[in-house]
């Protein structure tokens, strides 16, 4: 379907690219002014939360002016591209150019409303299209107030007190009624909705810290700090910077498992690695120490327990680490989890993961002894409360009731947020899964 077109098609304004999303980074451009586009052409590729998205035209007609730059963080809202007059979109006065090629465009008609063009669907590797039933809705005055709690994430709310608005007073055009970024932004009337390249509003300190003088003898490479290695860093930044991390080791004897490991490889006719394993053990202990899988919402000051397990697993990939849910990993089998982790590896590394499997873990696991790591202190994928990392299994001489025995220990690291877990808590949780890894039996029984 084609996607529902403002009344002004001299220009083309950022759609929402996901449920929650208010930004993306401008990755690439697909068209140079001048060119003629059909509709649903890609014209740009854009990444929100690591996953790439392909942005298409809504409709024919020639390029007259990209607004960004490559590495730009571009707020949903602003004009994105501006068509050329007389062309297949229709005659119409372009709105006036922004002061700084380099920031976003104004994002608002020159009435004070706005129509987004639609909500991008779809993964990179098919032509998008975009439902009419995704299509935002004009801004109504007379429809924005309510009587309940408005239904928002914490940025558009964070946005929402930036600009001193009631968000309950807002009309929400998004999924089941949600308030978007764009719905603060018309309420508002704002159309000064700028991203500065490479930052975020939020990022913006105050005041700036004081520059720090860099050499430059024996410079090798510069590399610009931008797409997946930028969103690292921002989610690294603010998890550390937020949560109030410890960290407790242990070692599990998975001697017994490594021959029940075998012994599904031979009846199975494939390998299996010790992770669908360990993902087993941290789905079980989870419904046995329920603190660990939650969420904590910052914004409303609450603790969210979760009541289904999503799984995160961090994924290596050549863009960096990428950590993909696998949602109610509690009810898939094990050799179900073994495949799921490898689909969502692979779709990781070729960057056709969509954003949506990307986001709502409810605990992360890292296999870091994939490449020859033992113990660590893992980073919390925030907003979750816990991680687990796995280190590298290696046989060892071990004891056991005076006796010497050739065993195999896999080395264990959990971090949680000690705002929300007790250290003791931390501890119990990881020797629950120690215990189950330790005997096969009852981890892989019903």
């Amino acid at each position: 379907m084609a996607i529902k077109q403002p009344a002004d098609k001299s220009h083309f304004i950022l759609p929402d690219l996901g449920e929650g999303v208010h930004e993306a980074e401008l990755i690439r451009w697909r068209v140079t002014p001048g060119e003629t586009v059909e509709e649903h052409q890609v014209i740009a590729e854009m990444e929100t939360d690591k996953a790439l998205v392909e942005v298409p035209s809504p409709w024919a007609g020639t390029i007259a002016k990209l607004n960004g730059n490559e590495g730009d963080v571009l707020v949903v809202g602003s004009i994105l591209v501006e068509y050329g007059t007389g062309s297949k979109a229709g005659a119409a006065s372009p709105p006036k150019a922004a002061k700084n090629a380099s920031i976003t465009a104004k994002a608002a008609e020159a009435n004070g409303e706005r129509e987004d063009a639609g909500t991008v669907v779809g993964s990179v590797d098919a032509t998008l299209r975009v439902s009419d039933a995704f299509t935002r809705r004009r801004h109504d005055p007379a429809t924005a107030t309510r009587t309940g709690k408005a239904l928002a994430t914490p940025s558009v709310r964070r946005i929402a007190r930036e600009r001193g608005v009631d968000i309950n007073a807002v009309a929400g055009t998004g999924r089941g009624g949600r308030v978007t970024a764009s719905d603060v932004l018309a309420f508002t009337g704002d159309g000064n909705a700028v991203a500065t390249p490479g930052r975020t509003a939020a990022a913006i300190p105050s005041p700036p810290p004081a520059p720090v003088t860099l050499s430059a003898d024996g410079i090798a490479e510069r590399i610009p700090f931008r797409g997946v290695r930028r969103k690292i860093a921002n989610a690294l930044d603010r998890s550390v910077k937020t949560a109030v991390h410890f960290t407790v080791v242990d070692e599990a004897d998975v001697t017994a498992l490594e021959a029940k490991r075998a012994e599904y490889g031979r009846v199975l006719g494939r390998k299996i690695s010790l992770l669908p394993f360990v993902m087993t053990a941290v789905c079980r202990a989870l419904r046995i120490h329920p603190s660990l899988n939650a969420n904590v919402d910052d914004e409303q000051a609450e603790i969210l327990i979760k009541g289904v397990i999503n799984l995160g697993c961090a994924v290596d990939t050549e863009h960096g680490l990428m950590v993909p849910v696998i949602d109610e990993a509690d009810t898939l089998s094990l050799l179900q989890l073994a495949d799921s982790v490898g689909e969502v590896a692979r779709s990781c590394r070729n960057r056709t993961i969509d954003r949506e499997r990307l986001v709502g873990g409810t605990f992360t696991i890292s296999n870091v002894g994939s490449y020859g790591g033992m113990f660590a202190t893992p980073i919390i994928n925030y907003p979750e409360v816990a991680i687990l990392a796995a280190g590298r299994a290696a046989e060892r001489v071990l004891t056991k009731n005076g006796m010497f025995y050739a065993g195999v220990i896999l080395p264990l690291s959990l971090s949680c947020d000690h705002r929300v877990v007790d250290g003791a808590e931390g501890a119990r949780f990881l020797n629950t899964v120690v215990k189950l890894l330790e005997d096969p039996e009852t981890l892989l029984g019903d």
